[in-house]
């Protein structure tokens, strides 16, 4: 077991007011090798998050100080570290809100230990620096996997970590076209349920980023029934 987690340890942030839950997901990302510290209110979170720095935060949404949407951008605030939240809610409306407060995944409670294991190990894989990828160039744009880093023009692209796996899964397949479903699939790790209204708010969020619209598009181009697609402009 120790060959699969070895270069997924991390140092990990809890932020989990009810101490069962807490105490439970410590435990368990301890024992598979991660540095955790854990907490019980969002200004303890914070201020860990800030001192540690660590290479991922689990969040509870419901914290007794502070909403944990409020929390989120708080952090986002301060650090790009990857955000797991640990939900109840799972309508449409909620999923959004909460990536558009800058989440990367999400669990809905009650969740088993299996898939909080799968969840960690997921963001970590997308997040983490296993090897060192080269560049990848789209027209003007630059994609630099290894720094986790966007340019359009030479000029940095202000990108959640979300917007950017969405981006560089789309540089990686240049030219070929994506269905929502395997964005959800590959980027999300949802490849069963999710909400395809998640991808397109994301795409909308990187179309704007690109300076560019639906209407007028450069880079990302919708084909309609099908997916999008990432090309160079005027090829």
């Amino acid at each position: 077991m120790e060959s699969l987690y070895s270069w997924l340890m991390a140092s990990v942030v809890i932020i989990e007011d009810e101490q069962r839950i807490r105490e439970l997901v410590a435990r368990v990302l301890a024992d598979r090798g991660h540095d955790v510290e854990s907490t019980a209110t969002a200004m303890e979170g914070l201020q860990a998050v800030v001192r540690v720095s660590p290479e991922l935060v689990i969040l509870d949404m419901g914290l007794p100080d502070l909403d944990g949407t409020e929390l989120l951008k708080m952090i986002r605030a301060v650090s790009a570290v990857p955000i797991i939240v640990a939900t109840a809610r799972n309508e449409d409306r909620d999923v959004i809100r909460t990536l558009d407060a800058g989440a990367d995944d999400y669990l809905v409670k009650p969740f088993s230990v299996d898939q909080l294991e799968a969840r960690v190990r997921a963001v970590l894989r997308r997040t983490g620096t296993e090897g060192r990828p080269g560049p990848l160039m789209v027209g003007d744009l630059l994609i630099d996997v290894a720094a986790r880093e966007a340019r359009l023009d030479g000029e940095p692209l202000d990108l959640s970590p979300k917007e950017f796996d969405v981006l560089r899964f789309l540089a990686e397949r240049r030219d070929e076209v994506v269905s929502k479903r395997e964005l959800l699939a590959e980027v999300w790790r949802q490849p069963y349920g999710g909400s395809e209204k998640t991808v397109d708010v994301h795409i909308s969020w990187l179309r704007k980023k690109l300076g560019e619209s639906a209407a007028e598009s450069r880079y990302l181009q919708t084909v309609f029934g099908v997916g999008v697609k990432l090309v160079a402009p005027g090829e």
